[in-house]
Formats: C-alpha cells, structure tokens, sequence
C-alpha cells in the first residue's frame, strides 16, 4: 500500500500527527498505523472538555486485530471530539487525514511542534526503504 504522509503533519513516535489551524491543534492517527490495526470496529476518546498532560491517553481504537491507546504528543485542553469517527469507525480507517481526525485541542503551553516528527522523517521511520 502506498501511504500518505503530508507535509502539513508532524508526528509523533507513538503514530498521532498533529496538525496546526488557526492555533489550534487537530490530533490523529497516522494511514500507516491505522493500516496495520486492520478492520476498526470500535473508537472510544474522552470527553470535550477534559485536560490533559503530555503523553496521556486520550482514548482508544479497537480493530479485528487489537485495542491500542492513543497518546496525546502535549498538554492540552480538548475543545472538540469527532463524534462521527465514534459514530461510524469506518471513517477513520477510509480516511484518517480529512475525515478521521479524532481531537482539537487548544495548548496553553508553548507546543513545542519542532519535537515531533516531520513526514520525511515518519514516513523513513515506518515504511521501510
């Protein structure tokens, strides 16, 4: 399969991209990763409003395969949750980028994009040459 791997996206280790709008920051999971979980049946994500830390879990996605934990790469407040990726998980897995994104968060924090991934360096991490 040939991946996608915007420029517009940073990425974090754990698969999230992140991507800036306005200064706000809109959290996903990566084509590659969501490819490897195979057929998703199930997409759990906290609640608008919720604070978290850096690195904390800010839900789930269960495939045929497995149940993985997403993380979010900063501290942030979630002002928006894509209730149709919960509604309907086959969103996520035809189309993670436009359609499938899963958080807005709004960062108080100075985020720090720089220490995330850029898609040259993601995509030289997944996809073996």
């Amino acid at each position: 399969m040939s991946y996608k791997f915007p420029n517009y996206l940073k990425y974090a280790d754990t698969h999230e991209y992140v991507k800036e709008e306005n200064g706000l920051f809109k959290i996903g999971v990566s084509e590659f990763a969501i490819d490897q979980l195979g057929d998703i049946v199930f997409v759990e994500l906290v609640e608008k409003g919720t604070f978290l830390q850096k690195g904390e879990t800010f839900g789930t996605i269960e495939s045929v395969k497995a149940v993985e934990e997403v993380y979010l790469p900063f501290a942030g407040e979630v002002i928006s949750v894509n209730e149709g990726v919960i509604d309907n998980p086959e969103i996520l897995q035809n189309d993670p980028i436009s359609d499938g994104w899963l958080l807005i968060i709004k960062s108080e924090s100075n985020v720090l994009l720089d220490e995330l991934m850029n898609s040259d360096e993601y995509k030289s991490k997944v996809v073996p040459n």
